[in-house]
Formats: structure tokens, C-alpha cells, sequence
């Protein structure tokens, strides 16, 4: 089946999303564990991805965990530090389809804020042909209704788009769709599938 165009999950795609990491090093492991125990920073993090203030948000959490009001600020205060760095062989293919013609899309659960913050740091995040970010769109994967739409404003048959994320349940949701998936787990990995479709050459993903 030919690819129509390849569709990029962002974090932990194009850039490292290890929250737990951060903390880690900031406050230590056994206080980090502690944390997010006691608060479900990943499911506040979804309301911010759906389009919700990142900064109100994030602040009303350490609002109402004062025990741990000074972390919890931290993943707004912080926030690039742990959507770092880059994963460049990602960045590379990405760059390498573009000048090759292939369109190239975005979908990614990512805040409107936090996207702000994100594209003067990764410049790539401005390369793309069209961008679907959940913010804007008030919807998140793996809701069936983001690829819904993405396939409705791209016109393009689901069985000709290409698409990576590193969850499975985003890509079992893209599948179901009858989109074609990479479970993305190394860059290399993700750029031996793109050449494996014969869009680019193992030389162009280097």
C-alpha cells in the first residue's frame, strides 16, 4: 500500500518525555515515588493536553497537595527541562521525508501552552505539513475522535498513512482505523521502518 503521508507522535518521538527521570534528579527517587503515589500527575498532565491552562492547572494540583507543593509547581516551572532533549536520528528522518516530498503530519497529546513553550526550543516543530495537537483540539489520543478528525481535515485514505508513537494504545487505536503503525521504541528502529516502506534510504536516515 502506498504512504499518503507519516504522521509523528512527538514525545518520546522527537523528544525525550521522562517526567519520573527529572524528578529523579531533582528531589530523588524516593521522594518522586512518593509523589506521584500520592497525586496522578499523568492524568492532570491529560487535562492540560486537552486543552486546559498549564499554569493554573499545574498550580491549582500543588494548591490542594501542599505536602508536595513545591514539586508539583515544578512540572510547570520545569516543564522544558523534562521535555528534553531532542531525539535526533527521529529529527533527521522527519527532515530526510520532507525533502523527499513526503507530506509529513504531527499527532500528539501536547498542551496549547506547553507546545508555546516547545517550538523556539525545537525549531523542527515548525517543519510540519500539518499539525494536530490536542490542545487545540480539545481531544486526546487514544480517543477515536482525534484520528477521526485528522482524517477528515487531511483527506487522505487511512490506509495510506503511516504512524508513530511510542504507546500502544495509541497505536492500536490508529490501527483499528486501518492506519499502518510503528510502535516507536529506538530511532533507529522507527527509521528502519521508514526505509523498510521504501520512502527513504538508510543513507537519508543518518
Amino acid at each position: 500500500m502506498t504512504i499518503n503521508a507519516v504522521i509523528f507522535d512527538i514525545g518520546n518521538v522527537l523528544i525525550e518525555w521522562q517526567p519520573e527521570r527529572f524528578f529523579d534528579v531533582k528531589i530523588g527517587e524516593a521522594r518522586r515515588r512518593e509523589m506521584f503515589a500520592a497525586i496522578d500527575l499523568h492524568g492532570i498532565n491529560d487535562e492540560v493536553d486537552r486543552g486546559a491552562n498549564f499554569r493554573d492547572t499545574i498550580y491549582a494540583a500543588a494548591d490542594a497537595n501542599p505536602e508536595f507543593y513545591a514539586e508539583v509547581r515544578m512540572w510547570h516551572d520545569h516543564w522544558i527541562e523534562m521535555a528534553a532533549p531532542a531525539i535526533p536520528q527521529s529529527v533527521c528522518v522527519l527532515r530526510a521525508l520532507r525533502g523527499k516530498g513526503v507530506p509529513v503530519f504531527a499527532l500528539s497529546n501536547f498542551g496549547i501552552q506547553t507546545f508555546d513553550i516547545a517550538e523556539p526550543v525545537y525549531p523542527f516543530l515548525a517543519e510540519f505539513d500539518r499539525r494536530y495537537i490536542s490542545g487545540h483540539m480539545g481531544v486526546i489520543k487514544p480517543d477515536a475522535e482525534i484520528y477521526e478528525r485528522l482524517e477528515g481535515d487531511c483527506g487522505l485514505d487511512p490506509k495510506t498513512l503511516l504512524f508513530t508513537d511510542d504507546r500502544i494504545d495509541n497505536i492500536n487505536a490508529a490501527a483499528a482505523r486501518g492506519w499502518q503503525t510503528h510502535l516507536f521504541e529506538t530511532p533507529h528502529g522507527w527509521a528502519d521502518c521508514v526505509v523498510s516502506h521504501g520512502l527513504l534510504t538508510a543513507k537519508d536516515t543518518q
